[in-house]
């Protein structure tokens, strides 16, 4: 699968700032190691919403922050191109599953194109990497880390008690993980598993639903953790720098790959940083499909919303903490955005070395983009006063290559 088209990232002079992150799994702020990540991508039923915007923009400015140090970066992004959500939407609107992933991928490509994402260097569908994925849920039945259900379906789970490390990336207790594992895509009360926590690793062929060949598994499709462990391992190794997400994703997702992982790998753990994003609101609920009260980014496009307004007020707030999205939010991303361009139009303002400083060492603090647009707001204000020191091309261009914002 391609990624979307790129854009040329400045390179910016002097030493980038070694970037710090809050890792989940150890709820502290450490220094991130090798420069690979990988996100988790979109399941491809319905349009780009702010929430995956915010997600994205996040794990942008981790990939910025580590070119500008002069890492080589390694990021990997999935599609969850096979999934019951897609399987169910199709159905409901009578139309083709291939079909509309397809459309919905095209338009999140749009999108982020759209909003300057640098693309990951491998962008991977779960279709495609099927046999992997099977042969992968094979080994696990091998080490006795797999089993099936009794009940004539074919569906093979994994036992959470073969998991030694299981519950240490989340730290949640067993109450919330199995109040998690009801609500976001798990099914604790499957009759004949040996543990309610059990994630499905392969789903045994249904009428009327696509299937693969998955050798001594029989036909089915995978489940969706297994998905993300097997393509991480297969691009990026058996130990990862950050694995990424929005907050929903702790758990039962980013568990219960990491358990795969480390089990088929015998490296625990399986990334040095669990890394989460906060989730974007709407009139105080979270953004999500079921409500209803989803924002669309090609929406706000199509309503000739400037996607650089909008990404500054994706980042206004620290992305960690969940946020609410209101009009005065834009607004004010769309005030800002006019500041900034009023100032670089002046041609001169403050020198530059001062407000760089300032926008590296921010976003290498666990991305506080709260300090890195105030450091660029100081500069603009000062250079709207009237202060004319210097050019304000080297501005512009820190901007564009840490904050990912052309103006």
């Amino acid at each position: 699968m391609e990624p979307w088209t790129s854009h040329d990232v400045p390179e910016l002079p002097g030493q980038g700032v070694p970037l710090n992150l809050y890792d989940t799994a150890r709820a502290a702020v450490a220094p991130t190691g090798p420069a690979t990540m990988y996100v988790c991508g979109i399941t491809p039923y319905d349009a780009t919403h702010l929430g995956h915007a915010a997600t994205m923009i996040t794990f942008d400015l981790v990939n910025r922050a580590w070119r500008d140090s002069g890492l080589a970066v390694n990021y990997v992004q999935n599609v969850t191109d096979i999934d019951d959500p897609l399987l169910e939407r199709a159905t409901r609107d009578g139309e083709d599953w291939v079909v509309l992933a397809m459309r919905e991928t095209a338009l999140f490509r749009e999108d982020m194109e759209a909003l300057r994402i640098i693309p990951p260097e491998h962008y991977v569908g779960a279709v495609e990497s099927i046999p992997a994925i099977a042969a992968a849920v094979a080994r696990l039945v091998d080490l006795g880390a797999a089993y099936r259900l009794d009940d004539g379906t074919g569906d093979v789970y994994f036992p959470v008690a073969a998991a030694p490390g299981f519950g240490s990336e989340s730290n949640y207790d067993r109450e919330t993980m199995l109040t998690f594992a009801a609500e976001r895509g798990g099914d604790p009360g499957r009759a004949g598993k040996r543990d309610p926590l059990d994630p499905l690793l392969w789903r045994g062929a249904r009428d009327g639903e696509p299937a693969w060949d998955g050798g001594p598994l029989g036909p089915g499709r995978p489940g969706w953790h297994v998905e993300c462990a097997v393509i991480a391992l297969r691009l990026l190794g058996d130990q990862i720098g950050v694995q990424g997400g929005g907050n929903d994703l702790i758990f039962p997702h980013h568990e219960c790959s990491a358990a795969h992982a480390e089990v088929l790998t015998g490296v625990a753990p399986f990334a040095r940083h669990y890394v989460h994003a906060g989730m974007i609101g709407l009139a105080g609920e979270k953004m999500s499909k079921s409500r209803g009260n989803l924002v669309f980014v090609s929406r706000l496009r199509a309503d000739k919303v400037d996607p650089m307004a909008l990404r500054l007020a994706l980042i206004a707030d620290h992305y960690r903490g969940d946020r609410q999205w209101t009009d005065d939010v834009l607004k004010a991303g769309q005030q800002r955005l006019a500041r900034w361009r009023d100032a670089v139009a002046r041609g001169r303002g403050p020198a530059a070395g001062p407000v760089v400083a300032a926008l590296r060492s921010r976003l290498a603090d666990d991305l506080d983009t709260p300090g890195a647009l105030a450091a660029v707001d100081a500069w603009a204000e000062a250079a709207l006063a009237g202060v004319s020191d210097a050019p304000v091309d080297e501005v512009a261009l820190a901007v564009d290559a840490l904050l990912g914002v052309r103006l």
